[in-house]
C-alpha cells in the first residue's frame, strides 16, 4: 500500500513539473521581448567562445613562453632564497644567479662550442655510412641477412636527406638573420620575465592576496609554496642529475674514443632525467650503436657503462640530489611527456614533467584520503562465497587527510 502511494506522488510530481515547464514555454513564446533576450544572451555566449578562442590561439606562444620563464624562476628559487637569507636582495640575487648561468654558458660554449657542432654536423652526415656497419656487424653476429640499403631506403636516409639535415642543424645552430631575431627575442622575453617572477614574487604574490578573503590567501601562499619546494627542487635535481649523467658519460666515450662523445653525453644526460621509464635506455641506446658501429668491444663497453653507472645513480647520486624532491610514478610521467610533446614539441615534453609535479602535489595537499575497508587493504580478493558486510560497516570508514 505504501508503494502505490509513493509511486502516486512521484507521479503527481512528475505532472507538476510538466506543466510548470509547459507554462515557461507558453510564456516564453507569447512574449518576444523574452525571446530577443534569450537569443541576445545564446549570440552572446557564442560571440565570447570564440573571441576567446581567437585570442588564446593568437597569444598561446607568449603563453608558453611565461610558462618557460614561470619555471625558470622557479629553478633559480633555491639559490635566490639562500642568498636572500643572508642579506642580499632578490633582485640582486636573481641578477647574480643569471649573470653565473649566463657566464657558465659562455664558457661552455668557448671550450666546447666548435668541438660539439663539428661532432653533431659529422654525426648526422655519417648515419648512413655507421647504418651499413652497423648492419653488416649485425649479420656477422647473429647469422642474419638484414639488407642494409633496403633499410635505409625504408627510413629515407639518402645523401641528400642527410646533408639536408646537415645544413638545417648548421641553420638551426647559427642561424639565419630573421629566424636569430625571432630566437634572440623569445631567449629575453623569456629572461626578463623569469627576472620579474623571481625578484618580485612575494610582491606579486601580496598583490594577488590582496584581493582574496584571509582563508583564500592561505590557499594562495601554501600553493605558492608547494610550487617553490616540490616543482623547483624536482628541475633543479633533475639538471643536476643530467649535468653529471652528461658528464660522466662524455668522459668515458671519450677515454674509449667512441667518436661524437660531447653531443653523445649531453643526448644521453638530457634523455636519461627527463625521460621516464624508456629514458636511461633510449639515452644509452644511440652510444652503444655508435660504439658497435666502431668495433663490438666499445658496443659492449658503453652497455657496460649505462648499467654501471644507472645503478650508482640510484643508488648514490638520485637519494642525495632528490631527497628533498617528490616522486612521480613513471606511468603518470610518461603520459604527461607524451601529452606535452604532442602540445608543444620537444620543449613540452620536457617541461610535462614539472607541470605534473607541482599539480601532484597540490592534488595530495588538498586532497583527502580514506581508510580503506578490509577487503581492499589486501592485494588478494576474499573468497567468493565470503558473508557479505552489513550495509552499516561504510560508516567505519574514517577519512583522514593525505
Amino acid at each position: 500500500m505504501s508503494g502505490t502511494t509513493s509511486q502516486d506522488t512521484a507521479a503527481d510530481r512528475g505532472d507538476t513539473s510538466a506543466r510548470r515547464t509547459s507554462r515557461v514555454v507558453a510564456a516564453a513564446v507569447s512574449d518576444p521581448r523574452l525571446i530577443r533576450r534569450i537569443a541576445f544572451a545564446v549570440v552572446g555566449v557564442v560571440v565570447f567562445i570564440q573571441v576567446s578562442e581567437w585570442l588564446f590561439f593568437g597569444v598561446r606562444h607568449l603563453l608558453f613562453l611565461l610558462l618557460l620563464a614561470w619555471l625558470f624562476a622557479i629553478a633559480m628559487e633555491p639559490a635566490v632564497s639562500w642568498m636572500a637569507r643572508r642579506g642580499i636582495r632578490r633582485g640582486g640575487g636573481t641578477g647574480i644567479v643569471m649573470i653565473g648561468l649566463f657566464l657558465a654558458i659562455v664558457a661552455f660554449s668557448a671550450v666546447f662550442g666548435t668541438i660539439f657542432i663539428d661532432q653533431v654536423v659529422s654525426l648526422v652526415q655519417a648515419l648512413p655510412n655507421n647504418l651499413e656497419i652497423l648492419i653488416d656487424w649485425v649479420n656477422k653476429t647473429f647469422n642474419t641477412n638484414l639488407d642494409a640499403n633496403q633499410l635505409i631506403d625504408s627510413l629515407q636516409i639518402t645523401q641528400d636527406r642527410v646533408a639536408e639535415w646537415g645544413s638545417k642543424i648548421g641553420l638551426g645552430l647559427f642561424g639565419i638573420f630573421t629566424s636569430l631575431v625571432g630566437v634572440v627575442f623569445d631567449l629575453f622575453t623569456i629572461v626578463l620575465f623569469a627576472f620579474y617572477f623571481s625578484a618580485q614574487g612575494p610582491q606579486f604574490r601580496r598583490t594577488v592576496a590582496s584581493w582574496l578573503p584571509a582563508q583564500s590567501q592561505r590557499v594562495v601562499l601554501q600553493v605558492w609554496q608547494i610550487a617553490i619546494e616540490k616543482t623547483g627542487g624536482y628541475v633543479v635535481s633533475r639538471l643536476i642529475l643530467a649535468l653529471l649523467s652528461a658528464t660522466f658519460t662524455s668522459v668515458f666515450l671519450l677515454i674509449i674514443d667512441v667518436p661524437y662523445w660531447l653531443p653523445l653525453g649531453i643526448w644521453t644526460g638530457v634523455v636519461s632525467q627527463f625521460i621516464p621509464t624508456l629514458g636511461t635506455y633510449l639515452g644509452g641506446a644511440l652510444p652503444a650503436l655508435i660504439g658497435f658501429s666502431s668495433s663490438t668491444l666499445d658496443g659492449v663497453l658503453v652497455i657496460g657503462f649505462v648499467i654501471v653507472y644507472q645503478q650508482i645513480e640510484n643508488y648514490v647520486f638520485s637519494p642525495r640530489v632528490s631527497n628533498r624532491t617528490m616522486n612521480i610514478h613513471p606511468a603518470v610521467a610518461f603520459g604527461a611527456v607524451i601529452v606535452g610533446g604532442a602540445l608543444a614539441g620537444a620543449m613540452g615534453a620536457l617541461i610535462a614533467i614539472p607541470i605534473v609535479a607541482s599539480v601532484q602535489a597540490i592534488i595530495e595537499t588538498y586532497g583527502r584520503r580514506y581508510e580503506l575497508i578490509p577487503e581492499m587493504a589486501h592485494d588478494t580478493p576474499p573468497p567468493a562465497d565470503a558473508p557479505a558486510d552489513d550495509e552499516d560497516s561504510d560508516d567505519s570508514v574514517v577519512a583522514s587527510d593525505s
